[in-house]
């Protein structure tokens, strides 16, 4: 199983984009989203940014992941 988490696009360069994910900041891949801008809200798995989501999508499943992680809500499988 495989779970994609959304981050923001702070920074591109070249084939790579610096992204927020929850108040933490990494370098990812963006090869999969060669079209990817600033701002813009990506699905990530494996250091890869897989596809664009839209604002709302994105900051509803960051919300249902803060959920998850204090506790409020568990993961279903």
């Amino acid at each position: 199983m495989c779970l994609g988490v959304p981050a923001k696009v702070i920074k591109i360069q070249e084939e790579k984009a610096l992204v927020d994910v929850m108040g933490s900041r990494m370098y990812v891949g963006t090869v999969f989203v060669p079209e990817v801008k600033v701002e813009d809200y990506v699905l990530l798995h494996a250091g890869q940014a897989l596809t664009i989501v839209d604002e709302q999508f994105a900051k509803e499943s960051l919300e249902e992941w803060r959920n998850v992680l204090d506790g409020k809500r568990g993961l279903i499988f």
